[in-house]
């Protein structure tokens, strides 16, 4: 008998490429914006100093420190403070409207489809564990067309908690209707994902796309997503 019946996914930076999506979101908000005017300066700086700050205010939102609608508008304002404009009105224009273009990008890592078509073929039901906003991860999936993959959907929103929390855990495989020793946790983030479901006793594949060092002993270790036909046969 098959050791899992149910595959937790993450999805940013697991199956939805998150960094290309993000650039290219971002490159038609400043565009659109006509940013390199107020800051004089091209975009890639522009990016790059968003990136580091979206980076920290994620990590201070993950431990609760700030709301998810300081989140949104802070990384912003941060940014625009790196060019000497300070401009809250501004910052949360363009937060609302990256929202808005960010979950039309369509480009997730290669043989996302195909494993997941796999997956579904062999009978395994397919779950996703995000710590992303329900809104906005839904539009990706959806855009992205693999919605129809996934039985449930588990967001930090829609279980008020977050990875690593195991209360994000226990809701998830109470959603499947699943037992622990049943499951799998699938993701890239070495906290969130990977010692969230060990911390939870969830058994793990630590998706290392960029080859990353880590002490911590995931289940399995793929660097590209075919290699999971070699786990679930």
């Amino acid at each position: 008998m098959r050791k899992y019946t149910h595959l937790f996914f993450d999805l940013d930076h697991t199956l939805w490429d998150f960094d290309t999506n993000a650039k290219v979101a971002m490159s038609e908000l400043f565009k659109e914006y006509e940013l390199d005017k107020l800051i004089s300066s091209d975009f890639i700086p522009f990016f790059e100093k968003y990136l580091s700050h979206n980076k920290i205010l994620w990590a201070r939102y993950q431990n609760g420190y700030i709301s998810a609608d300081e989140l949104k508008w802070r990384r912003m304002w941060r940014t625009l403070l790196e060019f000497k404009i300070g401009d809250e009105a501004l910052s949360k224009s363009l937060s609302a409207r990256y929202l808005e273009i960010l979950p039309t990008k369509e480009t997730v890592f290669p043989y996302t489809k195909e494993i997941l078509n796999y997956l579904q073929q062999k009978d395994y039901s397919l779950h996703l564990i995000t710590n992303g906003f329900e809104k906005t991860q839904w539009k990706k999936i959806k855009n992205s067309n693999i919605d129809h993959y996934f039985t449930h959907v588990i967001t930090s929103e829609s279980s008020n908690s977050m990875k690593p929390e195991k209360e994000i855990f226990e809701y998830a495989i109470n959603k499947a209707n699943a037992n622990v020793n049943d499951c799998i946790m699938i993701g890239d983030n070495l906290d969130a994902d990977i010692k969230g479901a060990l911390d939870f006793g969830m058994d793990c594949i630590f998706v290392n796309h960029v080859e990353a060092i880590t002490d911590i002993k995931p289940t399995y270790t793929i660097t590209q997503l075919c290699e999971l036909e070699d786990i679930f046969k």
